[in-house]
Parts: structure tokens; C-alpha cells; sequence
């Protein structure tokens, strides 16, 4: 595996595929209850939550005028702690002032990148300010940061799949799983 660290491996399957199809559809069903009639942004936090996203935007009901738009944003740090800086590499092209805004992230784990874009884009001035997140590590959180639509919470694992990936690997499987050493 040329470019990839041979020392991790897939483990086991931590959610399904079904799994996350159902849970997917269930926070839709949130979402169009809120929204019903409503024009709607969704930003996704790019590249993790592209798959979750697509599929998510794809449940949402045709009364709701979906936009959907995409920021990309880089933390600083070590590879096993973020320092808490952000930087923008991609902001939206979408104004927000005045939207109902919903950003899709794939994992929050310390809460730092989260609680930071929460922040940037309420000062905005949304109508309306929401996050929906795939997965969230509480063992590892040290911002509080409230999220409005949770798919799961997961143990404290390396995980693959979905969308999210180990240096570029991984992001395709339809499943999440664990990686091992080895």
C-alpha cells in the first residue's frame, strides 16, 4: 500500500451500513419536521462529511428549498491533538445572513473545529443556526459545544468509512469501522 502507514489495518465494523442508513433517515425526519416550507442551507465541513451529507440531503423532503454549500477547514497540531487553531480553507460561498443554516460535520471529537465554526458562522447572522454530526467521541470532548442533530455516540476508536479516512484511505467503504494496529 503505497503512501499508506502499514501499521493500521481495518478491525472490525462498528456501525452498518444499515445502521447508518436508518439513523441517516431519522434525523432527515427531524429535519423536514423544523424546516417544512422553508429554504434551507446545509454546509458541509469538507471531506468527511461529503457521503453523510449527499445522503442526508437526498432524504430531505422536496417542500424544503435545499441549498447545499461547503467550507474546508484545517487545525493545527500534532497528528493525535489539534492545538484548537482553525484556518479556513474553503469558506462558503453562500451568504448566511438571514438563512436558515444547518452545518453537517462527520465526527466531533475534542469539539474544538466545531465550537469554532459555530462561532464564525453565527456571527453571520443566520435566521437560523443548526449542526448535525454523523459521530461523536464524548470521551474525548474538552469544548462544550451543543449538537442539534446526532447520529451516534462512539467509543474513543480510530474510525474509518462513510466518508472519513486514514490519510486518504478508507473514505469509500459503506460501512465504519475500527482500525487496528498491526
Amino acid at each position: 500500500m503505497a503512501g499508506i502507514d502499514a501499521s493500521f489495518k481495518l478491525g472490525g465494523i462498528l456501525l452498518s451500513k444499515e445502521r447508518i442508513n436508518q439513523r441517516v433517515a431519522e434525523l432527515a425526519a427531524d429535519i423536514n419536521n423544523e424546516y417544512r416550507g422553508e429554504r434551507l442551507i446545509i454546509v458541509g465541513v469538507l471531506k468527511g462529511a461529503v457521503i453523510f451529507m449527499a445522503d442526508l440531503v437526498r432524504m430531505i423532503e422536496s417542500s424544503i428549498d435545499v441549498r447545499m454549500d461547503f467550507m474546508a477547514v484545517s487545525s493545527y497540531g500534532n497528528s493525535s491533538s489539534s492545538s484548537g487553531a482553525v484556518k479556513i480553507i474553503k469558506d462558503m460561498d453562500t451568504p448566511a445572513e438571514g438563512e436558515h443554516i444547518i452545518l453537517v460535520e462527520d465526527i466531533m471529537d475534542t469539539g474544538l473545529t466545531l465550537s469554532y465554526l459555530k462561532d464564525m458562522l453565527a456571527a453571520r447572522n443566520p435566521r437560523s443556526f443548526r449542526t448535525c454530526v454523523l459521530l461523536e467521541k464524548p470521551d474525548r470532548k474538552t469544548v462544550e459545544c451543543t449538537i442539534e442533530y446526532k447520529g451516534f455516540e462512539i467509543p474513543d476508536k480510530f474510525v474509518v468509512g462513510y466518508g472519513l479516512d486514514y490519510a486518504g484511505k478508507w473514505r469509500n467503504l459503506g460501512d465504519i469501522w475500527c482500525l487496528e494496529e498491526g
